[in-house]
């Protein structure tokens, strides 16, 4: 009978062992790498988002008027006004400051509300003539909601004086949809003339991939660009 004899495998196979270990601490690392979940970089026009007509809003039973505000007429009497999309879509968020108190007169074409961000400012006008009634002023604390629904974001109520005339002259219902379509048409040929050509270097412009805007494009101009587009666009013409 042979003695037993103990034979220790780490004596044989210690080598083997050792590297098959070292293998899988190698192998288990670029395993992770390799199905880690792929991060798409995203470029700033997407992150931004693309300023096209067919985003804005046009809601067809109101009465838009040409310096951008619009104005719905209520069972009451009283006409509603608030700021459209395009505008918004424009400047960006924005804060409120209202410039007449209720109870007062307004003209149409009267400085109602201003609006402004980053100490740039824009004054919208009244779309009607009659006596403030109602100003909307949970809006200057949480004016996001502008932007969420412009439409459904009130700025102020009036009683108009003269409504059937002075609203003779907004755009309603498919009218409206063109009217805003060639107000963006308008805009990029504006901004394109207020910068001299230099679109490409504005960083939140961008002329490219048939003449696209990014969205918010008067966020990043500076006052004087502002004070042409006031001119421009927000000047009561009728």
């Amino acid at each position: 009978m042979e003695p037993f004899v103990y034979h220790d495998i780490f004596d044989t196979k210690g080598i083997e062992y050792i590297v098959v270990i070292f293998f899988l601490l190698l192998l288990i690392p670029a395993w992770v790498f390799l199905n880690r979940p792929l991060k798409r970089k995203e470029s700033p026009v997407h992150a931004t988002g693309i300023l096209t007509a067919g985003i804005l809003r046009v809601p067809q039973g109101l009465f838009f008027n040409r310096n951008h505000l619009w104005t719905s007429l209520e069972p009451s009497g009283m006409a509603r006004i608030g700021a459209d999309d395009l505008l918004l879509h424009l400047t960006g968020g924005v804060q409120l400051d209202f410039l007449q108190n209720p109870g007062s007169r307004v003209k149409k074409g009267d400085p109602l509300v201003k609006i402004s961000r980053n100490g740039k400012e824009l004054s919208l006008a009244s779309p009607v003539t009659g006596t403030l009634e109602q100003l909307n002023m949970p809006l200057t604390g949480e004016p996001a909601q502008l932007l969420d629904d412009p439409y459904g974001a009130w700025l102020c109520r009036i009683r108009p004086e003269d409504w059937q005339r002075e609203t003779s002259t907004c755009y309603l219902g498919k009218r409206a949809s063109g009217w805003m379509k060639d107000e963006l048409i308008r805009f990029k040929d504006f901004l394109s003339t207020a910068l001299g050509g230099e679109s490409f270097h504005v960083p939140y412009v961008v002329m490219q991939e048939g003449g696209e805007l990014t969205d918010f494009p008067l966020a990043g101009l500076d006052k004087e660009v502002w004070a042409k587009f006031q001119e421009k666009f927000l000047s009561d013409h009728g």
